[in-house]
C-alpha cells in the first residue's frame, strides 16, 4: 500500500489523560499535513479544535475507556460532542452487560447512541482483550443489528490491542454495512498493512504518522 492510502485510513489519536492543548494542536497539524481520516481527541478539546481547525474531521470517545456509564450519560456525552463539532463518535460498550450476556441491552444502548449521532459516524469499541470468541461474535451481530457504522477492537487502555485474528473474526461476522477499525498496539507499517489486508478500513493509532514519516528521513 502507498503512504497516501495508509494515511487516509488513520484516525490520528491522542487520548492520554495528560494531553495538553499544544500537543493536540500538533496532532491536528500533522493530520492535516498527511490527510489523515480524522483526529481522535478527548471530548474536552473538541470545541477548541473545531474553532481552530474547521476543515478537520474530528473524532472523539464516549464512555471511555471502561464503558460502564449508564446509557443516558453516554447519550448526553454524544449530544454534547456533536454540538461541539465532532463528526465521529467512538463509544465503548458496557462490558459488564456483555459478561452478563445481556446482548439485547447492549444492542439497545448502541441503537440509542446511533440515534443520538444522527448522520454522524458511530464506531463501537468492544475491547476484545476482555472477551472470548463467542462474546466477540455476539457483539459483531449486536453492532450490525443496532445500525452502527464501525466495530472497533480496542480502547488502547486495556490489556491488549488489535490482532489479526480479531480482524478476521470481525470480517467474517459483521454485516455488509459495518466497517472495521483496528486500534491499540499498532507499532509498524507491517501492522497497518496487515490489518488493512484483512478488512480494516480505519486504523486508530497515536504512532502511525511517526511510523510512516520516519522512512522519509
Amino acid at each position: 500500500m502507498t503512504d497516501k492510502e495508509l494515511f487516509s485510513m488513520i484516525d490520528h489519536t491522542l487520548l492520554a489523560p495528560t494531553a495538553t492543548l499544544q500537543q493536540i494542536r500538533i496532532l491536528c497539524i500533522e493530520a492535516l499535513d498527511h490527510k489523515c481520516a480524522s483526529v481522535c481527541i478527548p471530548p474536552c478539546y473538541i470545541s477548541k479544535v473545531h474553532d481552530e481547525f474547521p476543515e478537520l474531521n474530528i473524532c472523539t470517545v464516549i464512555g471511555f475507556p471502561l464503558g460502564y456509564e449508564c446509557t443516558r450519560a453516554k447519550i448526553a456525552e454524544t449530544e454534547q460532542a456533536i454540538a461541539d463539532g465532532a463528526n465521529e463518535i467512538d463509544m465503548v460498550v458496557n462490558i459488564t452487560d456483555v459478561k452478563n450476556r445481556d446482548f439485547d441491552k447492549v444492542m439497545e444502548e448502541i441503537s440509542a447512541i446511533k440515534k443520538a449521532c444522527g448522520n454522524h459516524i458511530l464506531k463501537v469499541i468492544i475491547e476484545t482483550c476482555y472477551l472470548n470468541t463467542d462474546e466477540k461474535i455476539m457483539l459483531c451481530h449486536a453492532v450490525t443489528t443496532a445500525g452502527a457504522d464501525f466495530i472497533k477492537t480496542s480502547t488502547g487502555f486495556g490489556t491488549g490491542g488489535a490482532t489479526a485474528e480479531d480482524i478476521k473474526l470481525f470480517a467474517e461476522n459483521v454485516g455488509r454495512n459495518v466497517k472495521i477499525k483496528a486500534a491499540g498496539g499498532i507499532k509498524s507499517r507491517e501492522d497497518m498493512e496487515l490489518f488493512a489486508s484483512l478488512g480494516a478500513s480505519r486504523l486508530g493509532t497515536s504512532s502511525g504518522v511517526k511510523i510512516l514519516s520516519a522512512k522519509k528521513k
